[in-house]
């Protein structure tokens, strides 16, 4: 099956800084460790050249194919039959090394993420860049909607779901070298265009005609719905790295629901294993993040279908999130709204989203 995709692109970077900022997990925990982890984000301006190259040959290309009306090919696959293999940091390997049965087995590398923000408003040229810095790190907690096991690899995550097509384009650098990394497992997982999660259908039993709760950290959220139909897996998937450090996906602008403002939630595995059913086993998590959209945008794609009939009348947006979820995410100076810019006239026609991501 073949799908075609009006392609709402997000370019987008998450780096890799190899060496021991907290203990083995890789994620910051205590006071020390988070501030020591935001401290070194701020080291990493040095990939800045390496990282703009990349962005915006990425950009560019892009833009050229779709122009042409010939978007990559990338854009109109399914979910392939072949992994590539991948290498870690061999970005000599031929196109002829990065076809196999099945991805290798990598050393675990601690690291962290940290990302950053490179764009401009005057595209297809590029000519006024604007830097800013987003932190989509293990700070940010991966919600109660991650299924710990069962997420299949593969680029394209909406099965049957419907909404405005969305193509991710995500890249991992290592902040030390500046150079891709091959072999990471980008894990997405986010709710579809009415806000609701795969395999969590309906409210918890006792809960059901429970009201959002009003004010504090958790204002506007509900219970968790528990999960009851095992064997969903939309809008869930997992791709590594190819020698260009770069995963790609296709999916749908996500939905919202109560209390939360529209996001797509991110893990990245560099030690990690296939199993005989499709999905990963992964023995560390070595970053957690959100991406957050424009509010704007948001309140566009709220108006068409099937977005309009979310059952949630009022969202929140991005500064109203609750748990602080996009606040912590901001701290520090950084930005993990995604930059989004139209193919076309109109949003209908698709959208495209730069951002550069990074880790420290």
């Amino acid at each position: 099956m073949v799908f075609k995709f009006c392609p709402l692109s997000i370019l987008a970077f998450i780096a890799v800084l190899s060496n021991h900022l907290t203990h083995g997990h890789g994620q910051p925990e205590t006071e020390d460790e988070i501030k020591h982890y935001l401290d070194s984000q701020r080291s990493i301006y040095h990939c800045y050249p390496e990282i703009l190259h990349q962005v915006e040959q990425r950009k560019l290309d892009f833009l050229r194919a779709s122009s042409a009306g010939q978007l990559p090919s990338w854009v109109d696959q399914s979910i392939p039959s072949k992994l590539e293999t991948l290498q870690f940091g061999s970005p000599s390997s031929s196109e002829s090394d990065l076809h196999s049965d099945h991805p290798p087995s990598l050393e675990s590398t601690p690291s962290r993420l940290i990302c950053s923000q490179n764009h401009s408003h005057s595209s297809p040229k590029f000519d006024q860049i604007r830097n800013s810095t987003c932190v989509l790190s293990p700070v940010v907690r991966a919600g109660p909607y991650y299924h710990r096991e069962g997420h299949p690899i593969r680029q394209t995550l909406s099965e049957w779901q419907e909404g405005l097509p969305l193509s991710l384009n995500i890249g991992v650098i290592d902040v030390e070298t500046c150079k891709p990394v091959q072999g990471a497992l980008v894990d997405l997982w986010h709710a579809n265009a009415t806000g609701f999660y795969s395999g969590h259908p309906n409210r918890a039993i006792g809960f059901e005609q429970e009201k959002p709760q009003v004010g504090g950290t958790r204002a506007g959220l509900l219970h968790t719905f528990p999960r009851t139909r095992f064997e969903e897996q939309w809008l869930r998937g997992a791709w590594p790295t190819d020698k260009h450090g770069v995963a790609r996906f296709n999916t749908i602008f996500p939905g919202y629901y109560t209390g939360r403002a529209t996001h797509i939630h991110a893990e990245v595995h560099m030690d990690w294993e296939t199993t005989s059913n499709g999905t990963f086993r992964s023995k560390d998590v070595q970053y957690i993040g959100q991406f957050f959209f424009d509010d704007e945008i948001n309140m566009k794609v709220d108006r068409m279908w099937p977005y309009w009939q979310n059952p949630v009348e009022h969202r929140t947006r991005n500064w109203r999130d609750s748990l602080k979820v996009f606040q912590e995410s901001r701290s520090g100076g950084f930005h993990p709204v995604l930059d989004i810019m139209k193919i076309g006239t109109v949003i209908n026609q698709g959208l495209i989203g730069f951002i550069t991501e990074r880790r420290a």
